[in-house]
């Protein structure tokens, strides 16, 4: 505490001020208080030491402005200072209540510090997310592909046994490549919820569609409820919550059944998945949702699967801001209950996703022409292979520029597949643009990636489009190419002459 009358001088200062300054109290006394502090402060102060003495308010001083005293050692420091008047007779003094913040100061600048740190961090596990999403699936989507020729081209029971073999180890590179990314940008926020009312009736359809034959191939039932109602939250996040939980079910059901239904509350809709499986004894409740964690199943022992499903649900469930509870018996099986809020009103069904059909009538004259654009050889070489035993005939691109010119030198192409992400920053949307432009606005196309987020959000109008998530295994790719070509055979048949 400094006292200093109406010319600026000190006529009083408490032991705190010796100690924080460095000066005995008998000399600061009748010093002017600029002494106090560095030289690029004193002539401003004195005005607004003549102008406070005028206004005599309560405030703290040099408000905006990074205030430092000045030691008798000639060090600074980081001060607050805040201004009171006393009057004393017919004097006006001020007093100064002085406070170092230089603690406080360097906690600030330590945490600007770490949060400019975790900034860095995040950008850099986000460029790591989009390279891996693009350059680890690459080479599984050239396997995949390669795979899918084969299978096509070879018929002694010893290779069709080890290509049938090499399939399933791809599909089990690609679930725990897909698992660990989702895990990844669950963790770095680079996941963002898009809230809608929807109904559960279209999630159910997908799920049926989805696991009715993987279910059939255990002997179980598959039993999806019709349902009504209509939830507000994120459709495609919650069905990634209700694919890995349905997954999880049959995965642990060995007979019996599972089953997809709804109970609609109150405010919220309660979509259970159950199942006649194994059950999950009471003390491994707690640890369901732990990483890599699978029930009776002993560390370091094969297993099915990696146990990252249901750590996948948690994140997804507490993202949403949803609720989830399981109830389980060992042998009777496991109910685990989303708790999602109920919509305001109902809408209009959300558009199934179309799922791969049964194999189109070949028409008896030109094979159907498809134009690949891929900047990777070994994928854009294994894609090529697998169309032409497909019975295709196939034009290849590595470049959007080169792209063009295929169309132009070939107004046949009747399909378009491209990849989302090409070298020299050029983009799948591009591609379709452009070549559309050429070929026309109708074109089919299959667009495929390893990017989850801005590709579907610009193409998610358009019916002639099909998003492909790599790796895509040949079928899958195959089929996708026949239901276009369908399409737009009963488009073109009901159109007016």
């Amino acid at each position: 505490m400094v006292i200093v009358d109406a010319s600026g001088d000190i006529v009083f200062s408490n032991q705190q001020v010796s100690a924080l300054f460095g000066y005995p109290p008998e000399e600061l006394a009748g010093q002017r208080v600029e002494c106090l502090m560095p030289e690029r402060f004193r002539a401003r102060h004195v005005a607004n030491h003549e102008r406070f003495v005028i206004d005599g308010r309560v405030r703290p001083m040099g408000v905006g402005l990074e205030l430092f005293g000045l030691r008798r050692d000639g060090t600074e420091f980081p001060v607050e200072i805040s201004l009171s008047p006393i009057r004393d007779g017919d004097r006006i003094l001020v007093a100064a209540a002085i406070r170092d913040v230089t603690d406080r100061k360097r906690i600030e600048g330590e945490l600007v510090a770490a949060r400019e740190a975790a900034d860095r961090a995040n950008q850099g596990k986000s460029r790591f997310l989009a390279t891996a999403s693009h350059d680890l699936r690459q080479p599984l989507q050239t396997l995949a592909l390669l795979n899918g020729t084969l299978r096509r081209t070879v018929s002694d029971s010893l290779s069709v046994e080890a290509l049938t073999q090499q399939e399933q180890a791809i599909a089990g590179m690609s679930r725990l490549l897909n698992a660990l990314l989702d895990i990844s940008k669950l963790e770095s926020g680079a996941i963002r919820p898009e809230v809608t009312d929807f109904t559960v009736a279209a999630l159910f359809e997908e799920l049926r569609t989805e696991f009715a034959g993987l279910a059939a191939s255990k002997g179980l039932q598959f039993q999806v409820d019709s349902s009504m109602d209509c939830v507000h939250s994120d459709p495609s996040l919650v069905e990634q919550i209700l694919r890995n939980l349905v997954a999880n079910a049959i995965k642990y059901t060995s007979e019996g059944s599972v089953r997809l239904r709804c109970l609609n509350e109150e405010a919220v809709v309660r979509i259970q998945v159950l199942d006649t499986g194994i059950g999950i004894p009471s003390d491994q409740l707690p640890h369901i949702y732990d990483e890599f964690y699978q029930v009776g199943v002993p560390a370091n022992t094969v297993r099915e699967g990696y146990g990252l499903g249901l750590s996948i649900v948690l994140r997804l469930v507490k993202l949403l801001n949803l609720g989830l509870r399981v109830e389980s018996e060992v042998g009777r099986g496991s109910v685990f209950s989303l708790e999602v809020p109920a919509s305001a009103a109902p809408t209009a069904d959300r558009e199934a996703s179309v799922k791969p059909g049964a194999p189109g009538s070949q028409s008896a004259g030109a094979l159907p022409h498809v134009l690949i654009v891929e900047d990777d050889p070994a994928v854009l070489n294994a894609t090529r292979m697998l169309l032409k035993v497909g019975n295709y005939r196939v034009s290849t691109a590595g470049s959007l520029l080169e792209a063009l010119q295929k169309a132009r030198d070939n107004v046949d192409v009747d399909l378009l597949i491209t990849d989302y992400h090409l070298a020299g920053g050029e983009t799948g949307t591009e591609v379709i643009s452009s070549v559309r432009g050429i070929l026309g606005a109708d074109l089919p196309t299959v667009l495929i990636t390893g990017d989850t987020s801005s590709a579907v959000k610009e193409l998610q109008h358009d019916d002639n489009v099909r998003m492909a998530s790599k790796p895509i295994n040949a079928d899958e790719l195959l089929a996708l190419l026949r239901e276009l070509l369908s399409s737009r055979s009963r488009a073109e048949s009901v159109a007016p002459a």
